[in-house]
């Protein structure tokens, strides 16, 4: 077995929710070459700007988006990529696409970077860590495994070849680091701000309520719209998108836009304080629902300032 030690130290999830793929792409960009882009392709990817809820809060509200988009948002951050990416009713293309993304994770693995990829263990992002074409199997790294494992203790799991893309929700979706491009941070900088712009207008495809579009959607379910058999999918969302606004904070900070870094720091701490507030008291009690309703629909005010000020700068 040829096998990276990959743990997901260093990456931070101030939820425990951060968004699977975007984990699991940091943790991978970490790991290769250019870790000083680790931090930055989480917004610079757009992933902590994006936000997508379903009107039931079904978790995979979060994975209704345009996979095949993955190499250009990821490059829009200055990395290079490749990808392999096979859908429903593709049954066609099935063995190829196969082929295609095994070859592309061992030269990924073989250069010491871990390749990200649909449903490693679970149905979300995870990396896959290293092959062994003798047994067949690839070594892998879910995003609910390792939290606990010090380097080099071997956490993960195994998969075989064979079920590459055919499991539970059987589609598949592999994109590997490769490179850096000569992209200025000024060139990167600039394009983040307008694909912001454009998703959280509603530019994006999705299926479900997207971008800003997603507040009111989400705010319903703690107001009119309560069900406290969703308690838990309430927690999902909120911790999914309140640990990626982190990200957007911290992007800003460090490319020194301070108006932007102000307000998201704000939108941040607005859905951070929601989530321990979920976490931490009844969802029964109205007058809880109500504090995480106001704290969102601060949140919203403040995102929709955001927009604003970044439209003036492209």
């Amino acid at each position: 077995m040829k096998k990276l030690d990959v743990t997901w130290d260093g990456i931070t999830d101030s939820t425990g929710y951060l968004f699977s793929f975007a984990k699991s792409l940091a943790c991978a960009v970490r790991h290769s070459p250019w870790p000083e882009y680790a931090e930055d392709i989480i917004a610079t990817s757009l992933f902590a700007f994006r936000m997508w809820v379903s009107a039931d809060l079904c978790p995979s509200a979060t994975s209704i988006w345009e996979f095949d988009r993955q190499k250009e948002w990821v490059e829009n951050g200055g990395l290079v990529c490749d990808y392999v990416g096979r859908y429903w009713g593709q049954e066609d293309i099935e063995e190829e696409k196969w082929v295609e993304a095994i070859e592309i994770i061992k030269r990924s693995i073989d250069s010491g970077i871990p390749a990200v990829s649909w449903d490693t263990g679970i149905p979300e992002w995870g990396l896959i860590t290293g092959y062994d074409e003798e047994a067949i199997l690839f070594s892998t790294l879910a995003v609910n495994e390792g939290h606990e494992n010090p380097p080099g203790s071997g956490g993960g799991s195994t998969m075989p070849f064979e079920q590459l893309g055919k499991r539970e929700i059987p589609i598949l979706s592999v994109l590997t680091v490769t490179g850096k491009s000569d992209k200025s941070q000024e060139a990167i900088l600039h394009d983040t701000m307008k694909l912001a712009v454009h998703h959280l207008t509603g530019g994006e495809w999705c299926e479900n309520a997207k971008g800003l579009d997603a507040y009111p959607a989400l705010i319903r379910h703690f107001e009119d719209g309560f069900n406290p058999d969703l308690s838990w999918n309430m927690e999902y969302f909120l911790g999914t998108y309140g640990a990626l606004k982190y990200y957007a904070w911290k992007y800003f900070e460090k490319m020194k836009q301070a108006e932007l870094a102000g307000l998201y720091k704000e939108v941040f701490e607005s859905w951070m304080e929601s989530f321990k507030i979920k976490t931490g008291q009844d969802i029964n009690q109205l007058e809880v629902r109500k504090k995480i309703a106001s704290l969102l629909n601060s949140a919203h005010e403040n995102e929709i300032k955001a927009v604003d000020v970044m439209r003036k700068c492209i």
